[in-house]
Parts: structure tokens; C-alpha cells; sequence
């Protein structure tokens, strides 16, 4: 089945006016195009901006992408590449999730902190805790934020 840029683009959650971009970029190679020379899409062509989409929020940059394009242009012979750009970004996205992750604990201590706050109508208690009193989801966020503990 095709697809217009229109379907194609609500299909993968992107402008219309990107699907254009990625073509004019030379980063959608295989994009058939009708008679009268509007782009027409498959699923194949899905499944390939899908990937580009990943790459994209994964921190590559449309030149990069281009990069890896051509590689697969090359066929067989750039898989290693192809593997090591993979693991390059697996590991970035991991990097990522991770300090993403500490932002999280440190969220969701301050809203902890606030709402004991909010139950005495004062911190003074709760800005007195001493780290041993703070509940154990909330002590390593308190602690990472802590200068002393950053000295160690």
C-alpha cells in the first residue's frame, strides 16, 4: 500500500513538512514518487523513518544520519560501522536514562519535602531532618544533593 507524505507524516508523529526536509537531505533514498512526482510512501519506508525518528531523539544530527544512510548504501561491508553506531547511541540513551533517573529522585524528594512542609504549615521540621529520618526512597536524592557528601 502507499502512503502520502500527509498519511506517512500522521503516521509517525512528524511534520509533512520533515518528511520533505529527510528527502531533500538524501537521508530517504528508496521514497518512490508517482507519475506525476509526488513522494509516495510504503511500509518499508515506515519502519526506515522510524529508525531515523530513534536516531534523531537519540542525539544524532541530520548529517549523522546521512552518514549512516550512505553506509547502507555500501552494503555488508559497513556493518561494523553500522553495529558500532548502534552501541555508540544504545549507550548514550543509557548515560541519558540514567541521569534522567537522578533528576527524577531529586523531583520527587523535593515533592516529599514540600508536602511535609505543607502537613507542619512550616519546613522547620523537615529542614531539620537529619538524613537517617528521611525516608529511604527520598535519602540518596538528599544525600546527592548534599556539598559535603559531593566532597567525599
Amino acid at each position: 500500500m502507499l502512503y502520502t507524505v500527509g498519511e506517512m507524516a500522521k503516521a509517525v508523529g512528524i511534520p509533512a513538512s520533515t518528511l520533505r526536509y529527510y528527502d531533500k537531505e538524501g537521508i530517504l533514498p528508496c521514497v518512490e514518487r508517482s507519475k506525476g512526482g509526488i513522494r509516495m510512501f510504503t511500509e518499508k519506508d515506515y519502519e526506515w523513518l522510524k529508525v531515523i525518528e530513534c536516531l534523531k531523539r537519540s542525539g544524532l544530527s541530520i548529517k549523522e544520519i546521512k552518514a549512516f544512510t550512505e553506509m547502507i548504501g555500501r552494503g555488508d561491508d559497513s556493518l561494523k560501522e553500522r553495529l558500532n553506531l548502534f552501541l555508540a547511541r544504545r549507550d548514550s540513551v543509557r548515560q541519558q536514562i540514567a541521569q534522567m533517573e537522578e533528576m527524577l529522585a531529586l523531583l520527587e524528594f523535593k515533592c516529599w519535602y514540600y508536602e511535609e512542609a505543607l502537613k507542619d504549615g512550616t519546613e522547620n521540621r523537615v529542614r531539620n531532618l537529619s538524613l537517617e529520618e528521611i525516608p529511604g526512597p527520598y535519602r540518596t536524592a538528599k544525600e546527592n544533593i548534599n556539598l559535603l557528601h559531593t566532597e567525599k
